[in-house]
């Protein structure tokens, strides 16, 4: 499964005429494969060892790159690190309040949510974000 998602992405890469590099090609097969919602930093620490002459920043402008073709999600949460989810369909998020884990579920859209905070509000609403909080498994258990 991974890797038929990492072909089409390095194939909707190569239709928007991004070159696609080894440490690009590590970047993306990272996030396909990772169901953590890395950041940046994450996905850098993880191939430093692989790549020594990769920095952050090279990390971050990939980042911005599969953002901007549609390939990643960035979910910010205020002051701290942005998180990269590679999963761009439809979906909601539970996030543990101890660790900070996230983890996909899917649910019916909330269309009418939309038109609803469009009719109270005014607002022309171009998207939603749904996220729910508690404790993880893993926590619950250490606990």
């Amino acid at each position: 499964m991974s890797d038929h998602r990492l072909r089409e992405a390095l194939d909707t890469l190569k239709d928007s005429g991004v070159r696609i590099t080894p440490q690009r090609h590590a970047v993306l097969e990272f996030l396909i494969d990772s169901m953590s919602h890395p950041t940046a930093d994450d996905i850098y620490k993880a191939l430093e060892s692989k790549f020594p002459n990769m920095s952050v920043a090279t990390v971050y402008n990939n980042l911005r790159v599969f953002r901007e073709i549609g390939l990643v999600r960035e979910l910010t949460y205020g002051d701290s690190s942005s998180r990269f989810d590679c999963n761009t369909s439809e979906h909601y998020h539970a996030i543990c309040n101890n660790c900070g884990k996230i983890v996909d579920f899917h649910y019916p859209s909330l269309d009418e949510v939309e038109s609803l905070a469009e009719q109270v509000t005014g607002f022309d609403v171009s998207n939603h974000r749904m996220e729910v909080y508690g404790i993880c498994e893993e926590c619950k258990s250490k606990h």
